[in-house]
C-alpha cells in the first residue's frame, strides 16, 4: 500500500514504516560488490544533508545543481534539498561544457553536486564562466580535487556539515511548510535551437502523477527495482520515486553499460527502459539461438510461435486461450522460456514499463512472446512522464501507447498534435515566458508536437510534428543546432542529421565538390568520379577528423557517429527542398533510406 505524504518528508515516513528493512542496494563508484542501506540509515542521512543545506546558507526554492550518475548520494541529496523546500536541477551525467555553463547561469546555482571524475572535471572548467557558482561537492571519494580548486569538497566533508543534526528544528519547520505549489524540479530538455529550456515540475504534479499512476502500474514493497535510466530522466525520476512510495527495494544501477550484468547479480522484478534495451535483449537473444545447433534452433523457433499465439493472439485480446495451447506454453514456458529469462536475471519478472521512443512491433511481440510484461508507455518531461499506458493483465494493442492516465485530459487537433491538460502538466519553461506562451493553446491545453489518435480507448502515435528528434535510447537532439555548428566547415556544403527513433545521430553530408577535389589532387586521391571521391576511405577519414573537432562541445549522445558523402546536390524537384532551400526530412528519409540503413547496420 502507498504511504499518502509529501517528497519532503516520503524517507522519513517510510523509516518509520520499514526500519531496518534493505532500501537501497549499490555498488560504489568504483564497482565491486553488492550493498545495502536500510530506510533508517537513508532517513538518517537525508536529514544531514538537509541540515548541511541550511548551514551553507540554501534558501527555500533555490536551485540546486546534481551532476551524476545514478547514486545512492543522488537520492539522498534529492530528498535532502526536497526536505528544506529547495529545487534540484538534475544534469545528465554526458552533458557537455557547454550545457552546464547554460543551466548553471541559467538557473543561478550556487551549489553544484558531481559525481565522478568526468563530471567534476568539466564543472571545474566552467566555474570561472559561471559566477553564481560557489561550491562543487564530489559524491565519489577516488574523484582527483585539484589544489588550485578552493571550491571543491567531498560529499563526506559536506555531510560533517548536518552532522549532529544542529538545524532540525528549522528542518522539520519547513517540513510542515511544504506544499504543492513548491517546485521540486527544473528538468532542461534541447530545444530546436541548441539552448535547453526548464520545465518547471512541482510537487503538486508529481503527487498527481503518483495518485494516477499506481492506479495502472502494479509495483508493491514486494518488489525489487532496477534504476537503469539516469534519475535526469522525467521517466526514471518518476517511476524510481513512484516506487520508494510503494516501499520497493531499489537497485541503483550507476554505470548503464553495465546493466545486464547488474541484472544477473540482482534479480530484479522491475525496470523502466528505453525500446534500444530491449533491442539489444532481442538481437541478443536471436543471435545465441542462431548460433545453436539446428534442433535448438527448431525448438525455440517453435517456441516463440506458441508464445506469441498465446501472448498476443489470446491474451493481449483479451481472450482465453484453448485449453491444448495453454497446456503447451506453460511446458515451453518452464523449460524454454525460463532459461531465456534466467539469463536476463529475470527469473521473477513483474513487469517493465518502456517508453521514450516508438517498441517496434517484432521487440514488443518477442518481449509478450518469452513471458516479459512489457507496459508500453507514452509521455513527455512536461506531463511528468505518463500521459499513457498498458494496464497489466487488461487488453492492449501490440503498436498503441496504451490508456490515457486518470487525470489526463487528451485532445487531438484539427491537424493530428496530441493536445493534453491536467494536474500532472507542467506550469512552464522556467525563465521563459515566451516559451510558455507558445507551448499552450488559448485555452490552456499543451502542445506535444507528436501526432496521433485514439481508437478503442488506448492511444496512437503517428510522427514528430515538431523538428526535434528522439533517439531510440530517449534522449531528445535538436538537429538544426547539430547542422549549424558543423555547417561553418569548409568542406560541407549542406547537411541533414539523421536522428528520429534511431540509436546514434548520423548524417547526409554533401560536400563542397570543388573544394574535396582539390584537396584529393593535392594528397594523391586518385577517383574517376564524385561516386568514387566520396567512398574514398581517405577522404572520409579526414572528414571525420573535421567533424569530431567541431562536435567537441556536443554531449555524447548529440556527436554524429557515422556520416555519408552524396555525390550530389540535394533537389527541388524531388522535393527534397523547399522553395527556400531548407531541407524536407521526411522526403529525404525516404529518397535515401537505403544509405541510411546502412549507416545503421551493426
Amino acid at each position: 500500500m502507498q504511504t499518502n505524504c509529501h517528497m519532503s518528508v516520503l524517507i522519513h515516513e517510510q523509516a518509520k514504516k520499514y526500519g531496518d528493512r534493505e532500501m537501497l542496494i549499490y555498488q560504489d563508484f568504483s564497482g565491486g560488490e553488492w550493498k545495502s542501506l536500510s530506510w533508517n540509515q537513508v532517513s538518517a542521512t537525508v536529514k544531514q544533508v538537509s541540515n548541511a543545506l541550511l548551514n551553507m546558507g540554501v534558501k527555500p526554492q533555490e536551485n540546486i545543481g546534481i551532476f551524476s550518475q545514478n547514486s545512492v548520494q543522488y537520492i539522498e541529496c534529492d530528498f535532502g534539498a526536497w526536505g528544506i523546500r529547495a529545487v534540484t536541477i538534475p544534469f545528465y551525467a554526458t552533458s557537455s561544457e557547454q550545457q552546464i555553463q547554460f543551466i548553471v547561469n541559467d538557473a543561478k546555482i550556487r551549489y553544484l553536486f558531481v559525481g565522478e571524475q568526468e563530471q567534476y572535471d568539466k564543472a571545474r572548467r566552467v566555474v570561472s564562466l559561471c559566477p553564481m557558482l560557489e561550491r562543487i561537492i564530489v559524491f565519489d571519494p577516488a574523484v582527483h580535487i585539484s589544489t588550485h580548486d578552493p571550491s571543491a569538497i567531498y560529499f563526506s566533508d559536506f555531510l560533517k556539515l548536518g552532522e549532529n543534526l544542529p538545524r532540525q528544528t528549522e528542518v522539520e519547520k519547513l517540513w510542515r511548510e511544504a506544499n504543492d505549489d513548491d517546485v521540486a524540479n527544473i528538468l532542461y530538455t534541447s530545444g530546436t535551437t541548441g539552448d535547453s529550456k526548464g520545465v518547471i515540475l512541482t510537487h503538486g504534479q508529481f503527487h498527481a502523477a503518483f495518485e494516477a499512476n499506481s492506479k495502472c502500474v502494479p509495483v508493491t514493497e514486494n518488489d525489487r527495482i532496477m534504476n537503469f535510466l539516469p534519475y535526469t530522466h522525467i521517466f526514471e525520476r518518476g517511476w524510481a520515486i513512484l516506487c520508494l512510495y510503494a516501499g520497493a527495494r531499489m537497485i541503483v544501477n550507476t554505470h548503464p553499460q553495465e546493466v545486464q550484468q547488474s541484472m544477473r547479480s540482482t534479480h530484479p522484478t522491475c525496470m523502466s527502459a528505453v525500446p534500444r534495451f530491449w533491442e539489444k535483449v532481442y538481437m541478443g537473444v536471436m543471435d545465441k539461438i542462431e548460433h545453436s545447433s539446428a534442433v535448438q534452433r527448431k525448438l525455440f523457433k517453435h517456441a516463440l510461435a506458441v508464445g506469441r499465439k498465446h501472448n498476443i493472439e489470446y491474451l493481449s485480446l483479451g481472450k482465453k486461450p484453448p485449453v491444448a495451447l495453454h497446456l503447451e506454453y506453460e511446458m515451453l514456458n518452464r523449460t524454454v522460456f525460463s532459461l531465456v529469462r534466467k539469463e536476463l536475471g529475470l527469473e521473477n519478472a513483474h513487469f517493465f514499463p518502456t517508453a521514450g521512443a516508438t517498441v517496434s512491433a517484432h521487440v514488443e511481440e518477442f518481449v509478450h512472446s518469452i513471458g516479459i510484461n512489457m507496459i508500453v508507455g507514452y509521455g513527455l518531461t512536461e506531463s511528468l512522464a505518463t500521459v499513457s499506458c498498458n494496464h497489466l493483465g487488461d487488453p492492449y494493442t501490440v503498436g498503441s501507447v496504451g490508456i490515457p492516465i486518470d487525470s489526463i485530459d487528451i485532445r487531438i487537433s484539427d491537424d493530428g498534435e496530441i493536445l493534453l491538460k491536467g494536474p500532472t502538466i507542467t506550469v512552464g519553461y522556467y525563465n521563459r515566458d515566451d516559451l510558455t506562451r507558445q507551448a499552450f493553446t488559448p485555452d490552456g491545453y499543451f502542445r506535444t508536437g507528436d501526432a496521433g489518435y485514439m481508437k478503442g480507448g488506448e492511444l496512437f502515435l503517428t510522427e514528430r510534428i515538431k523538428d526535434l528528434f528522439k533517439t531510440s535510447n530517449g534522449k531528445y537532439i535538436a538537429p538544426q543546432m547539430i547542422e549549424s555548428k558543423l555547417l561553418v566547415d569548409k568542406y560541407i556544403d549542406q547537411i541533414a542529421i539523421i536522428a528520429d527513433q534511431r540509436k546514434f545521430v548520423s548524417a547526409l553530408i554533401i560536400p563542397v565538390y570543388s573544394l574535396l577535389e582539390e584537396y584529393a589532387r593535392a594528397n594523391g586521391v586518385a577517383f574517376d568520379s564524385r561516386e568514387q571521391l566520396c567512398a574514398d576511405p581517405r577522404i572520409i577519414d579526414m572528414m571525420k577528423e573535421r567533424i569530431d573537432t567541431l562536435q567537441q562541445q556536443l554531449a555524447h549522445y548529440e556527436q554524429v557517429k557515422r556520416f555519408t558523402l552524396l555525390p550530389h546536390h540535394l533537389s527541388m524537384e524531388k522535393g527534397e527542398l523547399t522553395n527556400t532551400l531548407k531541407i524536407r526530412r521526411r522526403v529525404l528519409n525516404e529518397n535515401y533510406k537505403a544509405e541510411i540503413d546502412k549507416m545503421y547496420e551493426e
